[in-house]
């Protein structure tokens, strides 16, 4: 699904990289707005307003394309930039869920508790396997629920103020998609 919408969307995300490249802006100056606006989202959660919540990490989700179209169009493409992109991603995500743990602490919504971490735990595992494999020398990029896959999920879940419905969904899936990479893995380094 990243790639696809990666492909559909090549145009708009060139002309706005475009854009920022006359401007000056550097790729790593993005990953940290975006970084700021998901924990901005994360605070707003927390507070209960779910739908606002949602809304900005939607607006947030093209913040986070465009800073690798413009590393690759300003010829700034760097290891460490792509480490503290995968890195903002994470931290990114899970300012969402501890938006979604304080809402629940808050609320006392004990099962959204429950499935925020699971959900959490799911979504980073299914990084961390990728990780992991490719450090063996293996690579596993398939599963059901990936990055982009998990955001379609939430916030529509958050939109909607059904933040428990993303959750299972998330909670469930992002631990399957872990487990299919392992097996993956495990095929790849046992034949």
């Amino acid at each position: 699904m990243t790639d696809f919408l990666r492909n559909l969307f090549h145009g708009v995300l060139d002309k706005i990289a475009g854009s920022l490249i006359s401007l000056g802006v550097n790729p790593n100056t993005v990953t940290l707005i975006g970084l700021m606006g998901n924990f901005l989202a994360g605070y707003i959660i927390s507070s209960g307003r779910l739908g606002l919540g949602g809304l900005c990490v939607l607006i947030m989700g093209p913040v986070d394309a465009v800073d690798g179209a413009l590393a690759r169009l300003a010829g700034k493409e760097t290891h460490f930039g792509a480490f503290f992109d995968s890195v903002a991603d994470r931290y990114s995500e899970l300012a969402i869920f501890f938006g979604l743990l304080i809402y629940g602490i808050r609320t006392e919504y004990d099962l959204l508790l429950i499935w925020t971490f699971l959900a959490a735990a799911g979504s980073v595992l299914v990084s961390y396997v990728r990780a992991r494999a490719e450090a063996v020398g293996a690579k596993s990029k398939i599963g059901i629920l990936t990055r982009v896959e998990r955001y379609l999920v939430i916030v529509p879940a958050l939109i909607l103020n059904q933040p428990l419905v993303g959750l299972i969904v998330i909670g469930l899936l992002a631990n399957l998609t872990a487990l299919q990479r392992i097996w993956d893995v495990r095929k790849q380094l046992m034949d």
